[in-house]
C-alpha cells in the first residue's frame, strides 16, 4: 500500500471504529497487530510476553481512539504506545530489551546467512553483535527491520534529524556486518 492510500485507508477506519464500528476495528487491529507484536517479539524475545504486550498496546488504543488527533502519521502514535508499554513492561520485569530476530538477517548478515531462516548458532551470533550496539542503534534498526517503518517516521517518533538517523542505521548496519564476519570467518 502507498503512503497516501495507507494514510486514507488509516483514516477511514479509525474514524469508524472511534465511533463503534466493531468490524472497522477488527481491521484496524488485523493490520496494526502483526507489525506491532513483530517488533516486541524482537525486543523480549519472548513470543507469550510480546502478545500480552500487544493485547496491552491495543486496549490502550481503544480507550483512547475516540480522543485521537492526527498530528501525523497514526503509525508512529501507535509505535510509540508499544515502545512505551514495553519500557514499562521492561522497567517492571528489570528486563532489558534486546531486538533480535531473523528477519534482520538478509540487511545485516554475510550473503551465507542471509537465507529464509538463519541457523540457531547465526541467530545467536547475530544476538551477540546486536547487543554490542547502543540502545539507540538497536532500537533503530528494530524499528526499520521489524516494525517495517520507513526513516522518515523513525525520524519522527525518535524526534532524531534524519541525517543523524540515517548515519546511526549504516554505521549500526555496518558493524553488525564486521562482528558477523569476524565470528563466522570472511565468508563474504
Amino acid at each position: 500500500m502507498q503512503d497516501s492510500d495507507e494514510e486514507e485507508f488509516d483514516r477511514d477506519f479509525l474514524a469508524r471504529a472511534a465511533k463503534g464500528d466493531a468490524v472497522a476495528w477488527r481491521v484496524v487491529v488485523e493490520y496494526w497487530s502483526p507489525r506491532i507484536f513483530r517488533y516486541l517479539r524482537s525486543n523480549t524475545r519472548n513470543e507469550e510476553l510480546a502478545e500480552e504486550i500487544t493485547q496491552s498496546v491495543f486496549c490502550t488504543i481503544a480507550r483512547k481512539l475516540a480522543d485521537y488527533v492526527e498530528q501525523g502519521h497514526f503509525e508512529s502514535w501507535i509505535f510509540r504506545i508499544a515502545i512505551n508499554r514495553l519500557r514499562d513492561e521492561m522497567r517492571r520485569r528489570k528486563l532489558h530489551a534486546r531486538p533480535m530476530d531473523s528477519d534482520i538477517m538478509a540487511d545485516i548478515a554475510p550473503q551465507k546467512v542471509a537465507q529464509e531462516t538463519a541457523a540457531p548458532e547465526e541467530l545467536q551470533a547475530l544476538r551477540e553483535a546486536m547487543d554490542q550496539l547502543p540502545d539507540l542503534d538497536r532500537q533503530i534498526i528494530d524499528l526499520r527491520h521489524q516494525g517495517g517503518m520507513t526513516f522518515q517516521q523513525i525520524a519522527v517518533l525518535l524526534a532524531e534529524p534524519m541525517g543523524t538517523l540515517l548515519a546511526r542505521h549504516h554505521r549500526a548496519i555496518r558493524k553488525l556486518r564486521d562482528l558477523l564476519r569476524r565470528h563466522m570467518g570472511d565468508s563474504a
